[in-house]
């Protein structure tokens, strides 16, 4: 026997089925809501961090300073082994008796670039020489041919 209440079953069902859906739409609601807060404070937490931001800028720092020191510590060695090496190709070409000059005339680069001339003259090529008449008014420098250049002028032919 059925007790009759104020609502039917039928009805009574169809509300409690309602009430369901509702609760059930008010949870997936706050765990939307839940998961968006943690994606605000894991992105305030991210751009507002610091302490940390500093702390690996500080980090990036030391590791090139670090970089830094060892390539001037190997530049500075270089330069020593360059300049010891270029002491004794400097000594031995001025100590030779095969040099053109003396070791007061010319300095190296510029008895090379003589030694040059005087070889490419002998085969046909002719790079005029430009040189002060007095030793003490600049060093002697080569001139390259001039080229026709489309741009500007070049340097041109001294004789």
């Amino acid at each position: 026997i059925e007790d009759e209440t104020q609502v039917s079953r039928a009805t009574q069902g169809e509300q409690d089925n309602y009430e369901m859906h509702v609760r059930a739409a008010n949870i997936v609601r706050a765990g939307e809501s839940l998961m968006k807060l943690v994606s605000d404070l894991k992105q305030f937490l991210i751009l507002n961090d610091f302490p940390s931001v500093n702390e690996a800028i500080e980090q990036r720092n030391q590791q090139l300073r670090a970089l830094q020191e060892e390539c001037d510590r190997k530049l500075i060695t270089l330069r020593d082994e360059v300049s010891i090496d270029l002491y004794e190709l400097e000594e031995e070409y001025y100590s030779s008796s095969s040099s053109l000059c003396e070791a007061n005339d010319l300095p190296l680069c510029e008895a090379y670039w003589r030694l040059d001339l005087d070889t490419d003259s002998a085969d046909g090529l002719s790079v005029p020489l430009l040189a002060s008449p007095e030793p003490s008014a600049g060093a002697l420098q080569a001139a390259a041919p001039a080229h026709s250049h489309a741009s500007g002028p070049g340097p041109t032919e001294h004789s």
